[in-house]
């Protein structure tokens, strides 16, 4: 599986991880701070053979997308073991995802994960992930007492591997 994947300006990132580090030290639930995932929001999932089938195609969006601001303004649970924020799906990031989804839905041999396509994708980002009953409970408790709405700058744009995250590649947005 391989993302591609929103990433952040400074100032919203470092906000994003203080959450992510936050569930962590309040559930014991590390699988987002030692697989070292960085904020992000994936804009798509696709089942690929190996990256070098997706490269040209991401590399041919570098240079036509630009960056964009999100506002992000309510945490959210994909029931049952992820915790996320999640963006107002605006012009912006609905023009991001359809832009994406152009570039990459006709390469050969490979399949974007059904949730990823247009009109079924539920933007986010993740806070936690494989947490149990009762570490949604105590990650929803920080969200309750930490989550303030913000708005974000969209800056950059990758592919990455999943499982642990490692970056394929990466780009500044225009």
């Amino acid at each position: 599986m391989y993302l591609i994947t929103a990433y952040f300006d400074s100032a919203s990132a470092k906000r994003i991880q203080l959450l992510t580090d936050e569930v962590a030290a309040r559930t014991g639930n590390l699988f987002m701070t030692e697989n070292h995932v960085p904020p992000h929001m994936t804009i798509s999932a696709i089942e690929a053979r190996s990256a070098d089938v997706l490269v040209p195609f991401v590399r041919g969006l570098e240079g036509q997308l630009g960056k964009g601001n999100v506002q992000m303004v309510s945490p959210g649970m994909l029931l049952p073991y992820v915790i996320y924020i999640t963006p107002v799906l605006n012009a912006y990031l609905h023009g991001l995802s359809m832009q994406v989804y152009d570039a990459v839905s006709e390469i050969p041999e490979t399949s974007i994960n059904g949730y990823y396509r247009p009109w079924s994708w539920l933007p986010h980002v993740t806070i936690g992930k494989t947490l149990s009953r009762e570490q949604m409970q105590e990650a929803f408790l920080v969200l309750q007492n930490k989550f303030f709405v913000f708005e974000a700058c969209i800056t950059e744009l990758g592919l990455a591997k999943t499982n642990p995250h490692e970056d394929v590649l990466r780009f500044p947005l225009a």
